[in-house]
């Protein structure tokens, strides 16, 4: 669990985001430790994934501030106005946030193996050899290490988002971006993925999920964010927040997991 001490890895200050005339982010306060897992949890249309999409760039923001490191994420302030950074320069950042998404995004003519050195060698700069070791590490921490020399189709739903976990935690990302990736796998392959993401909560890993596994979020987060219309309308630790929702409109969240969430021990 991270320390609350330091600055935060992760900071997001009043982060608005429009598509056309529709505001899906009014101003979005959030901040990630190192070493923290922060969950962001609400009814489709409440803004998580967009948010998670501003975060690593896939989504220009348009008003706010995200910091990564101290570091202003997409843009540079000059003469009192905000300029969009270089895509070298954006790139750089971006290598930095790993992300997994909901529907694996493996390329079908690679094996898993080379699924996970792509970046290593293209990004990273890596040699041949030493992107090998990494990928082969990185599958044996998922559970994979006999899949290795197996191409997407040839692999379940759950194995082929493990093989995209570990390609994105094997360029070492200062934050990990998670976004529903449980939602696309048939029930029975949903907790071989989360166990491999509670290992890396476990191991460190600093991770900001967006998910509705509310069992998971309960046992494994140490923040939980309740967004609700492009807003942070709650957050707080699990027990916090599951026990004493603030708003009717988180309770009606809840609600929805009666018989799935109980008080923690």
């Amino acid at each position: 669990m991270a320390t609350t001490n330091s600055a935060p890895l992760l900071r997001a200050t009043g982060v608005k985001k429009s598509f056309g005339d529709l505001q899906i982010l009014k101003g979005i306060d959030l901040e990630v430790q190192q070493g923290q897992v922060v969950a962001l949890i609400g009814a489709s249309g409440s803004g998580k994934t967009t948010f998670l999409r501003c975060i690593n760039l896939l989504e220009e923001y348009d008003h706010g501030e995200i910091l990564l490191d101290g570091e202003q994420i997409g843009y540079r302030d000059e003469g009192g106005k905000r300029r969009r950074l270089s895509e070298a320069k954006v790139s750089g950042q971006r290598a930095r946030i790993g992300m997994v998404f909901q529907s694996y995004n493996l390329f079908p003519h690679m094996t898993a193996e080379q699924n996970v050195m792509l970046g290593l060698t293209k990004v990273r700069g890596k040699p041949k050899a030493e992107a090998q070791e990494i990928a082969r590490h990185w599958l044996a921490r998922v559970g994979l290490a006999e899949r290795s020399e197996h191409y997407p189709y040839q692999l379940s739903g759950g194995q082929q988002q493990r093989v995209a976990i570990a390609r994105a935690v094997a360029m070492e990302p200062r934050l990990l971006l998670f976004d529903e990736v449980t939602s696309a796998l048939d029930p029975e392959l949903v907790a071989e993925v989360l166990a491999v993401m509670q290992d890396l909560a476990k191991s460190g890993m600093t991770m900001l999920v967006v998910s509705h596994e509310m069992l998971f979020v309960r046992q494994v987060a140490d923040h939980v964010v309740f967004m609700d219309g492009g807003l942070v309308a709650q957050a707080g630790p699990p027990g916090e927040v599951f026990e004493n929702p603030e708003t009717p409109r988180l309770q009606q969240f809840l609600g929805r997991f009666q018989g799935i969430l109980t008080p923690a021990a």
